[in-house]
């Protein structure tokens, strides 16, 4: 991500200040490394962030749709209202049916709008249904849930970023960090109609 001499621009709380020098991902000094500046996740998660939101505009028609479609074998469309605009954003997310439930990985802002228990309209296969949302952040559990979701889904790997050890598991200690970034499963528990 460019070259030497880009300046920062505002303060940042690990203690960097307007007009010093950025540090570059792998540098030696004392100072947080540039990938975990800006929001606290790395420049790979904010890029493949930025290309998501360009990707989800055709994808939110194509879930949108009254019927099942390729796409919404494993993805769906979730309706959340922001918490403090009051607005509707429809959301693409990937999904996996396990237990009853749907799971989620949730690593994007859009998880701050939900609320345990407060149901959420999902667009599954082209048909509408209610969910209460549980939001799944102890990093043992998360651990779990992904290995469950990745081997239904293996292209999930993509887009989760977290690597595995040499047993082939996920690695912990990036399931740990993640979750200290934000990330979480969602658990999507349908209500009875």
């Amino acid at each position: 991500m460019g070259g030497a001499g880009r300046y920062l621009t505002t303060p940042h709380a690990n203690g960097t200040h307007e007009g010093s020098p950025d540090v570059r991902e792998g540098s030696t000094t004392d100072k947080a490394p540039i990938r975990e500046r800006a929001g606290g996740r790395p420049v790979s998660r904010r890029v493949q962030a930025r290309v998501m939101r360009i990707a989800n505009v055709p994808m939110r028609v194509a879930l949108g749709l009254p019927f099942a479609t390729p796409l919404s074998s494993r993805l769906m469309l979730a309706y959340i209202t922001g918490r403090t605009s009051g607005r509707t954003y429809r959301v693409p997310l990937s999904q996996v049916s396990h237990d009853g439930a749907l799971l989620t990985p949730g690593g994007g802002r859009w998880t701050a709008n939900l609320a345990d228990g407060k149901p959420v309209r999902l667009r599954l296969r082209g048909k509408d249904l209610a969910a209460r949302p549980e939001l799944v952040t102890d990093p043992g559990e998360v651990a779990r849930l992904l290995t469950i979701m990745v081997a239904a889904n293996p292209a999930m790997t993509r887009f989760i970023g977290i690597g595995r050890d040499r047993t082939g598991e996920l690695d912990q200690a990036e399931v740990a960090r993640a979750v200290g970034y934000g990330f979480v499963i969602v658990r999507w528990h349908p209500e009875q109609s």
